[in-house]
């Protein structure tokens, strides 16, 4: 199973929650600032990158785990996987898209808006770390639900 998480940019809500996924934060309670900075891909892609569907690790039942960037228009990209998978005869039950926007606070998106868009990364790196701390408890959820799917699957 490949299963990708996506958001906006593909560099905060969707990596966190792959992060997460691949046991590289804890599942149990919320990561600090430190923690998250030192994810690889938090808060550095950039606007090409949107789009790319990233392998950041394989899970411990197996499953690739990645993260994208869809720009807000997450039917894009699922309309992309889905008729590439179609097309090349891949199994609906061989990949998942898992959208993390709507984990998404005012604070990420403001922060991540001035740290990506306008490059302040001092002003909005801070922000957006912030408010993916506070969006935490609501992106494990989704994590977990994932993941009790994919092992009862």
């Amino acid at each position: 199973m490949k299963i990708i998480y996506h958001c906006f940019g593909g560099t905060h809500s969707s990596v966190t929650a792959a992060s997460a996924h691949l046991g590289r934060l804890s599942r149990d309670r919320s990561p600090s600032p430190r923690e998250l900075l030192s994810l690889p891909f938090f808060d550095t892609r950039e606007g090409n990158d949107h789009g790319d569907i990233t392998l950041l690790g394989v899970d411990s039942m197996g499953n690739e785990v990645y993260f994208a960037g869809q720009r807000g228009k997450p039917y894009i990209l699922e309309n992309v996987v889905n008729g590439l998978a179609q097309n090349f005869n891949l199994p609906a039950d061989s990949y998942r898209l898992v959208n993390v926007m709507h984990k998404v606070n005012i604070s990420m998106k403001i922060g991540g808006f001035l740290s990506r868009r306008f490059r302040w990364i001092k002003t909005g790196r801070p922000l957006v770390t912030l408010g993916t701390v506070w969006a935490y408890p609501e992106i494990i959820k989704l994590v977990r639900n994932v993941l009790a799917e994919e092992s009862n699957g």
